[in-house]
């Protein structure tokens, strides 16, 4: 939250209206989640909140390229970019993989039902780092069947 702010500052005295635009929209966001929760977000938290945002940039500019208005979904690919930059880094694929091998190898998972165990060790694994959710459970599951 400090940070997003020292960036409007930043971006403010730059003049830079897209980038602050984007770090206003990022703001709110946070600032509506604290509000609505009345604890203070932990940094948990944010990253929560940042995920959901990514994942509504980048619906959005899908369907604004399907909708024929390529200027929008760039500018929606630009805000997804920027607000990935306060992310924590994404895990590799090797990553992910041995996640999953350790996951797998830790629950003695063997079918499609028990998958979300292994989801969920997988997810220990990769804590402080960023895992797509959809990908790593089709890694799962293409591994269990």
């Amino acid at each position: 939250m400090e940070q997003v702010q020292t960036d409007m500052v930043a971006a403010m005295k730059a003049r830079e209206e897209a980038r602050l635009s984007a770090l206003r929209m990022i703001k709110a966001a946070l600032q509506k989640h604290q509000v609505d929760s009345m604890k203070p977000l932990d940094e948990a938290g944010e990253q929560q909140i940042l995920q959901q945002l990514v994942k509504q940039r980048t619906d959005a500019a899908e369907m604004f390229r399907k909708g024929g208005r390529p200027e929008q979904a760039e500018k929606e690919e630009a805000e997804r970019v920027l607000i990935e930059s306060y992310m924590p880094v994404e895990a590799t694929e090797d990553e992910i993989g041995q996640a999953i091998d350790a996951a797998l190898a830790e629950t003695g998972a063997t079918s499609l039902k028990q998958m979300g165990l292994v989801m969920k060790a997988a997810q220990v694994k990769l804590a402080g780092k960023r895992a797509d959710g959809k990908a790593l459970s089709e890694n799962v599951r293409s591994r269990l069947q």
